[in-house]
C-alpha cells in the first residue's frame, strides 16, 4: 500500500467522520504491520490473517512501546478511548479499501479486548508499597 494511497484514504475518512484524528489512522497501519509480522514470527515466517483481537494487541503493545507513559494521553488526543474505536478505524479504512477482511470478520471482534486505562495508565503508575509493620521493628 502506497503511503500517498493511504493518506489519501484517510483525509476521505476524515471528511465524513471526525471522532479520530489523522494520527490514529497512521499508527494503526502501523500496528498492523507490526501485528502481521508477530503473527508470521510465530508461524514459521508464514504470514497470515489476524484477528481483531490480535490486532488491538499488537495496537496496545506498539503503543506502550513507542509511546510509554504518553500512550494514554494520546489515546485520549486521538480520540480512542476502548477497543472497539479501534474496530471502527479498520472498517473506516476497510471501507476505503486500504486493509482486507474476511467474511467472518466484524466490528463486534474488537469490543473489550482490554481496557484502556489498564492497558495505557496503570503499567506507569508507581508500585504501592506494602505498609511497613513499624511494631515489627521494636
Amino acid at each position: 500500500m502506497k503511503a500517498l494511497q493511504f493518506e489519501q484514504a484517510v483525509e476521505s475518512i476524515l471528511k465524513r467522520e471526525k471522532r479520530y484524528d489523522a494520527l490514529a489512522y497512521l499508527f494503526l497501519k502501523e500496528a498492523l504491520d507490526f501485528t502481521l509480522k508477530r503473527a508470521a514470527d510465530t508461524n514459521g515466517g508464514e504470514p497470515r490473517h489476524v484477528t481483531g483481537t490480535e490486532l488491538c494487541h499488537g495496537f496496545r503493545d506498539l503503543a506502550v512501546q513507542e509511546f510509554g507513559p504518553m500512550a494514554g494521553t494520546l489515546m485520549i488526543e486521538w480520540g480512542l478511548r476502548e477497543s472497539s474505536d479501534v474496530g471502527e478505524m479498520v472498517f473506516h479504512l476497510i471501507d476505503e479499501q486500504m486493509f482486507g477482511k474476511q467474511d467472518s470478520d466484524t466490528k463486534e471482534d474488537f469490543a473489550g479486548a482490554y481496557d484502556f486505562d489498564e492497558a495505557f495508565v496503570k503499567p506507569f503508575q508507581p508500585k504501592q508499597r506494602a505498609p511497613r509493620n513499624v511494631a515489627a521493628r521494636r
